[in-house]
């Protein structure tokens, strides 16, 4: 009883953990008003997913942002045009005194107006050039952690649904088994009805049904737990039911052909890693940036200007206009700026450490592939073990059910051989699970974000 509950208290304990997780998260693809019962495949549980999670819309809205930022990078070598105006209106004129006499520079009471159009253009920005290069390599890391959100989304996902099959495999054997205490208390009761049994036979077998039924209960609590965490990652509300009608045993075929279709894993497709190279590029990017400091500039400003002066009055008619432009060439050398050196040398000592974190990086993955295939390997190997434990223990319920009825059992054995038998399948649908989500997490590191095991074997959602 004691092994029996520690396979039971392995779902309840992942169901639990989803509960958590679920208070902190909100539904909303369907409204708070609709109820019905979805029926639900794998493939569907991730497209709806995919369609309505709010965490995927935050990072398509990350990537717009980035372009946004791209157009502005390029804007900079438009060119810009402005206007302005002034008027300087004299109260009274300063005047000057020489020689003991006064002389007044210029009139008291009038206005000036001074009307101006400024054309810039540069014409050799190196970083402008440079920085637009940059924003074009930060475009693309915010479009990979956008598949790192779908990727850590699929995975999740994928072992909800997992979770949820789990759970309702569990529910099911332990209602069996809670079925066969049924059975075998009426039998039991029977008998000593008329005599053919001890009294203590009779309540052993009422207290393994009393004992059976609160785990069968939180076994179906579970299972509730199950569906709404799958629920959430959906961005479905509480009042749509789920119907999962798989069961992991479906899933048993496709385990060997994972395992034989093994070989070398790449990790070219690693969201980690590849935001890690597009980091090293934005780095020597910037180190050019940096670079650039040392570089001349030059740029082209052209002015146009009209004025008017010493106007009494606000007859615009009558002022008198003079008019002027000019074209300017701005060359702008920097000779010595101390903070260009430091900056640069900062970014050369962050490529540095960038790529010991990349080395480091790529280990620490490839430890865990190599984990997972190996706990992949060890789940098949449990599956096939569980399936001999089932067959055997099945076997041996009977044998102590007919020696139970022939007076040569006792109720121990009874009660230990039905114990055998919902461990074993528990044990069954346990590894199978593993397997799954051991998959399920290799795929995630591998970077594949287009596939799936099918109960088939075959790999779908590309």
């Amino acid at each position: 009883m004691k092994n029996l509950l520690k396979e039971v208290n392995k779902v309840l304990l992942c169901a639990g953990f989803s509960f958590a997780m679920c208070q902190n998260l909100n539904a909303q693809s369907y409204g708070s008003d609709y109820w019905g019962t979805l029926e639900l495949t794998l493939r569907e549980a991730i497209e709806l997913a995919l369609a309505e999670n709010p965490t995927i819309v935050i990072a398509d809205k990350q990537v717009d942002l980035k372009k946004i930022s791209k157009t502005e990078a390029w804007q900079n070598l438009l060119p810009q045009l402005s206007l302005s105006g002034t008027v300087n209106y004299t109260i009274q004129a300063a005047e000057m005194a020489i020689g003991g006499q006064k002389m007044k520079l210029g009139s008291d009471n009038v206005s000036a107006w001074t009307g101006a159009a400024q054309l810039s253009l540069p014409i050799f920005a190196p970083t402008v050039y440079a920085t637009m290069k940059l924003t074009d390599i930060d475009l693309q890391n915010a479009v990979e952690k956008s598949r790192e959100s779908r990727l850590n989304l699929l995975n999740q996902v994928v072992k909800a649904y997992f979770q949820l099959v789990l759970a309702q495999d569990s529910y099911n054997a332990l209602k069996q088994s809670l079925e066969q205490a049924q059975k075998n208390f009426d039998n039991i009761s029977a008998m000593y009805r008329v005599g053919s049994t001890s009294e203590f036979d009779m309540l052993t077998s009422e207290v393994q049904v009393r004992n059976m039924k609160p785990t069968v209960v939180q076994a179906e609590n579970a299972v509730e737990i199950a569906k709404l965490q799958l629920k959430v990652l959906m961005g479905i509300t509480a009042n749509v039911d789920l119907l999962v009608n798989e069961t992991l045993e479906q899933y048993e075929s496709s385990m060997y052909n994972e395992v034989m279709s093994y070989g070398q894993v790449s990790l070219l497709n690693n969201s980690s890693m590849r935001q890690l190279r597009q980091n090293e590029q934005m780095l020597r990017q910037n180190i050019r940036i940096q670079s650039m400091g040392f570089a001349p500039t030059l740029s082209l400003a052209a002015t146009y200007q009209t004025q008017s002066m010493q106007n009494p009055d606000l007859k615009f008619g009558n002022y008198q206009w003079s008019n002027s432009s000019s074209l300017v060439f701005n060359l702008a050398i920097p000779i010595y700026k101390a903070s260009n050196f430091t900056k640069l040398k900062s970014a050369k000592l962050q490529l540095n450490q960038l790529g010991y974190t990349i080395v480091d990086t790529e280990r620490q993955l490839t430890m865990q592939v190599r984990t997972y295939q190996n706990n992949m390997k060890a789940c098949v190997e449990r599956v096939e073990s569980a399936k001999q434990a089932i067959v055997q223990s099945e076997k041996g319920r009977q044998i102590a059910e007919t020696r139970y009825k022939a007076g040569n059992g006792t109720i121990i054995e009874l009660n230990s051989s039905e114990l055998s038998v919902i461990e074993a399948k528990l044990s069954y649908s346990q590894s199978i699970f593993d397997f799954l989500s051991a998959k399920a997490d290799m795929n995630k590191v591998t970077g594949e974000d287009g596939s799936f095991i099918s109960p088939s074997g075959e790999s779908q959602f590309e």
